[in-house]
């Protein structure tokens, strides 16, 4: 399997203050931003990001892997019993994802670009 980031994903009541926050004090660019889920990353280190959440998604808070090959890590986590949070699909927004919960409990979304 080929991991090709892990990024934190934070809920917030107040999304457009807390990008910036990350943006204006901590000097990251605003990468994506769908008004509701906004993606931040290091100028310098593109892979180093935040993702602020602001409406329900069970993504936050959680991290997020990417991956290579969404399909194939569902498969392998299916017959392992693991709860599955968030059915495999894909997004409109050009993602394929799901969710699940690893064993301390905090919610893994697992992604791939399309």
């Amino acid at each position: 399997m080929s991991v090709t980031r892990a990024v934190p994903n934070i809920k917030s009541d107040r999304p457009a203050e807390t990008r910036d926050f990350f943006v204006d004090l901590l000097g990251f660019d605003v990468a994506m931003d769908l008004g509701w889920v906004v993606t931040v990353a290091s100028p310098e280190n593109p892979t180093a990001q935040v993702t602020i959440i602001g409406n329900d998604d069970p993504s936050a808070p959680g991290i997020s892997v990417g991956v290579a090959d969404v399909d194939a890590v569902h498969a392998e986590a299916v017959p392992r019993g693991l709860e599955i949070v968030y059915p495999l699909r894909d997004e409109e927004w050009g993602v394929r994802r799901f969710m699940l919960r690893e064993p301390s409990g905090t919610v893994v979304n697992v992604v791939a670009h399309r």
